[in-house]
């Protein structure tokens, strides 16, 4: 194998009998689209590979996506979270475009385009985001959901500060590492999963995609990986998958709600009815309203609040079954997303007033709110019951 560094962003790859040219770039960069676009003119590739997913590729391509969208079936699919991240990303990459008169994944799309105009194929050759944000999702422990949740919706307002300078220094940076940098500081393991193993994932198909040159053009960041990779004989099986949930998940799962149940019967067997009864009320009490709180941040529908609150209590017991899931479809009946709501998502999500204003994303906020505020109540009543038993 042999690697040439042409330009700055660009490099030149030969592996056996097929030529590679690389180039990297910035998601909203002006300067990448130009680049992009004159590079392929001029190499004449078989196959242009493009750092996209399907599901991206659609989103970029298709202004009228959202208008398919089923918010029912997102949630009973438990994939509120999963659309949720992946609105809050679009917001953050297509405010830094509007800002500097860039479409993001404009160099994608521009890319795209200039391969169909010399009939060159084109692979779309990153990992499916669905795939990459369960797995991140998975690898996390209830504070870092937290944690990253919160990380993404303050991107609302970063991208208010970032110039087209700044926008430059982000070809060091994968976009997504960019945002999620200070939730990777204490989860390191975050980068495996966004970024190395993507790249190892993006050199796979591009080493393999068909004729005998080919251009390639991704995120910068992901530039040194897929150098480090493509080489390398790679399985890219383990990396479409999700991982089979550990033992100590199964455990935590079913053995939180099993050891607070058995700590209201210790507390009717040890203390009689009234401190059973008691603790039956604290509990209610605690996880209801901290259940409902979630529900009222998002601006939820006030039969939406009322159902945090019942359900809160039983489904914080039940492993199977989250408050957020019971009170996001209640808001999704009580205000049921008109054509309206999808027509005007990819507006809504340039700002946090959209997000909480459109139908559709405040569904999905009152899912994601009603799960958090109910698990904290979880850890707010147990001590309490604690102590009611102990007096």
């Amino acid at each position: 194998m042999q690697i040439e560094k042409s330009t700055e962003n660009v490099h030149r790859i030969r592996l056996g009998g097929k030529e590679i040219v690389l180039v990297g770039t910035a998601h909203v960069s002006k300067e990448s689209v130009g680049l992009v676009e004159s590079v392929i003119q001029a190499e004449q590739p078989d196959t242009v590979c493009v750092e996209l997913c399907q599901a991206r590729f659609q989103s970029i391509m298709r202004k009228d996506q959202w208008l398919d969208m089923d918010i029912i079936k997102v949630i009973k699919e438990k994939k509120s979270f999963l659309l949720l991240a992946n609105l809050l990303l679009a917001s953050f990459q297509k405010r830094i475009g509007e800002k500097l008169g860039v479409k993001p994944g404009e160099e994608m799309i521009r890319a795209v385009q200039t391969a169909e105009s010399i009939n060159a194929g084109v692979c779309l050759a990153d990992r499916d985001i669905t795939v990459t944000l369960s797995r991140t999702w998975r690898s996390t422990g209830f504070i870092s959901k937290v944690k990253l949740l919160f990380q993404l919706v303050l991107t609302l307002d970063e991208a208010e500060d970032i110039d087209e300078k700044a926008i430059e220094q982000m070809k060091e940076a994968d976009m997504l590492q960019s945002i999620l940098a200070e939730v990777e500081k204490t989860h390191p393991q975050l980068r495996k999963i966004i970024i190395d193993e993507r790249d190892q994932y993006l050199a796979h198909k591009i080493k393999t995609s068909p004729g005998a040159k080919t251009v390639a053009v991704v995120g910068a960041g992901h530039v040194p990986g897929i150098l480090k990779y493509i080489g390398s004989d790679i399985d890219i099986a383990p990396l479409e998958t999700l991982p089979p949930k550990g033992k100590a998940g199964g455990i935590f799962k079913w053995g939180i709600p099993g050891a607070i149940v058995l700590l209201i019967l210790a507390g009717f067997y040890y203390g009689g009815v009234d401190v059973g009864k008691g603790m039956v009320l604290w509990w209610c009490v605690i996880t209801g309203l901290l259940g409902g709180a979630g529900a009222v941040a998002a601006f939820g529908h006030p039969l939406t609040v009322l159902s945090a609150v019942l359900a809160a209590p039983l489904t914080t017991l039940h492993p199977l079954i989250a408050a957020g899931w019971v009170s996001g479809l209640v808001e999704a009946v009580a205000r049921k997303p008109k054509v309206r709501d999808l027509e005007s998502l990819s507006q809504d999500i340039l700002s946090a007033r959209g997000f909480w204003r459109n139908k559709v994303t405040r569904v999905l906020l009152v899912v994601v709110f009603t799960n958090i505020g109910a698990s904290i109540g979880t850890f707010v009543a147990v001590p309490m019951m604690i102590k009611i038993l102990g007096n």
